[in-house]
């Protein structure tokens, strides 16, 4: 270990993995542009035929993270019909459970996924997405490094609030499902 601090840096940030071919691209909501113009790019790549931008009302930008986040998709030239509606979710647990509820409605069938996120919000991300969705799907995430990235956030204090807020957030939103996971793998 290079710091002390390294272990928070591999519990928060997500090693980044080959983007291959998947069936859905999913962005958790949020005001940034930078995960929806990752996704677009991914979306004209032929990496996958949807993208579900997943977001309820925010106050910053004063309507649904999901128009705000499809605006920027169509501003880059993905088509309206590739741009899945989920425009209810409050919290990173209804953005995947929502998203699921979407993928279930078009009765798609979805084994590999794509979460395109801001870098120190993706293990929780994939974590969400991971407990919500089942077991057989698969996820790779993209994150977005253009501000705090795993090599960085320990250079600002933003970063470094950030990033112990995420760790913070980890235990606490995950402890009580760690039970549940182990039975799940005893069973397979």
């Amino acid at each position: 270990m290079k710091y002390p601090f390294d272990c928070i840096t591999d519990l928060v940030f997500v090693e980044e993995e080959e983007i291959v071919p998947s069936d859905v691209i999913l962005v958790p909501g949020g005001s940034h542009v930078k995960p929806m113009e990752m996704a677009s790019e991914l979306y004209h790549a032929g990496i996958a035929p949807y993208i579900i931008p997943s977001g309820g009302l925010n106050s910053k930008i004063e309507i649904t993270e999901w128009e705000h986040l499809k605006r920027i998709g169509i501003s880059l030239g993905v088509p309206d019909s590739a741009i899945l509606r989920e425009d209810q979710a409050r919290n990173t647990f209804d953005n995947a459970r929502n998203s699921w509820q979407v993928i279930n409605e078009r009765q798609l069938s979805v084994k590999n996924a794509v979460i395109v996120c801001k870098s120190f919000f993706a293990r929780r991300a994939l974590m969400t997405y991971q407990t919500v969705f089942p077991p057989n799907v698969s996820f790779r995430v993209k994150p977005d490094e253009s501000r705090i990235s795993r090599t960085n956030w320990y250079y600002s204090e933003a970063g470094i609030s950030a990033v112990l807020n995420e760790a913070e957030k980890i235990t606490k939103y995950f402890g009580h499902h760690i039970p549940n996971w182990v039975k799940q793998n005893e069973m397979v």
